[in-house]
């Protein structure tokens, strides 16, 4: 166990991989994005594992980016910017590549980066009214190195309903994006990640690592440009004006001056 996350493992080989900072309702820093791709590599490596669940600890799932971590990068260098922006993509690339089945237990609120986690399981059940979206616009960034994998999970005419205008929406409309499988009370939310379980611990662990490799390879395949391009997207808003202003706005405790007063969320 690490600061940032938990790692149980049970006698069927399930690995359980938790999102642990509730205080700060599990957003990423850092230390969450070097320990997320450590425990990605880890438990594709290790033969006892089956399956693994991603889950938070607390009320949510995770908010995306911290906000102190990216309030860094606005006063960082640019190679400093582009190394972070990377471990952030090489994070994402680890799960999604992670040959065993990674299943999302969405039991809060989810955003930003946290869309981008759900977007790289590879099902993902969310417990019903938890409200999630896409809101880095207010902020005057982008969903850069999350994008690649938001547009797989979604298609480019849903994402097209969400990326880039920072609105909040509910699970249940998460379904019909595609980024949850379906939605139950939270009393149910155990239950239904257990039935999604089940079906591989009778199915040859190669044979699964082989057909999630064959699904990656028949779709679109995500290189190395693709992950450049959302790099230098994401380091380009971090050096614009509008992002300095937008997590300049979250701290004063202020609207950001393109809000419109009485804008809801």
């Amino acid at each position: 166990m690490t600061e940032t996350i938990r790692i149980e493992v049970d006698a069927r080989g399930v690995a359980t991989l938790t999102l642990a900072r509730p205080d700060k309702h599990n957003a990423m820093n850092a230390a969450m994005i070097a320990d997320l791709t450590e425990a990605a590599v880890r438990l594709g490596r290790d033969p006892a594992v089956r399956v693994v669940v991603l889950t938070g600890e607390g009320r949510s799932f995770c908010a995306g980016g911290d906000l102190g971590w990216m309030k860094d990068q606005m006063q960082a260098d640019a190679e400093t910017r582009a190394r972070e922006a990377r471990s952030l993509a090489e994070m994402l690339g680890a799960l999604d590549r992670m040959p065993k089945p990674l299943i999302g237990r969405v039991q809060g609120q989810s955003f930003g980066g946290g869309v981008g986690l759900m977007s790289v399981c590879d099902v993902a059940i969310g417990v019903a009214g938890a409200k999630m979206g896409l809101t880095e616009v207010r902020l005057g960034l982008i969903p850069a190195t999350i994008g690649p994998y938001v547009v797989a999970r979604m298609g480019a005419a849903n994402a097209r309903r969400v990326f880039f205008s920072g609105r909040v929406f509910a699970a249940e409309e998460a379904v019909a994006l595609g980024l949850l499988a379906h939605t139950v009370s939270a009393d149910d939310l155990d239950a239904a990640i257990e039935a999604e379980i089940a079906p591989y611990l009778s199915a040859a662990p190669g044979a699964v690592a082989a057909g999630k490799a064959l699904v990656a390879d028949l779709a679109a395949p995500l290189d190395e440009a693709q992950v450049s391009l959302s790099i230098d997207a994401l380091v380009a808003r971090w050096e614009g004006d509008e992002a300095a202003e937008g997590i300049g706005a979250f701290f004063d405790k202020r609207k950001a001056r393109w809000a419109e007063s009485g804008a809801g969320g």
